[in-house]
């Protein structure tokens, strides 16, 4: 079955840095779109960043473009998530996804932007 496991969050302080992680199992990694999703409590969960099967086309919501990189290794069947200069805005949960709103998705991983 398909299995989208996070890692990477944590506490970190405003203009920090974190790389969030995610290993997918379970279909094949190397056809699909990879999407990194957050949520804060109240809010409907917002698309962060998109990236291709081969890595040629990636998006990012405005909020987080030229901070935030979002990167795969279809090797490794891992989707990666650079996050620089972290604002307190950006806490939430950050969960991987493949397939949009209705596929797939991961446990979350939990991202603290706090001084």
């Amino acid at each position: 079955q398909v299995r989208l496991v996070e890692s990477g969050g944590g506490l970190v302080q405003p203009g920090g840095s974190l790389r969030l992680s995610c290993a997918a199992s379970g279909f094949t990694f190397s056809w699909n779109r990879m999407n990194w999703y957050r949520q804060v409590p109240g809010k409907e969960r917002e698309l962060v960043a998109s990236i291709n099967s081969i890595s040629t086309i990636t998006n990012y919501a405005d909020s987080v473009k030229g901070r935030f990189t979002i990167s795969r290794d279809n090797a490794k069947n891992m989707v990666y998530l650079q996050m620089n200069n972290l604002k307190v805005e950006d806490t939430g949960a950050y969960f991987c996804n493949t397939g949009g709103l209705t596929g797939y998705w991961g446990q979350g991983t939990q991202v603290t932007v706090s001084s």
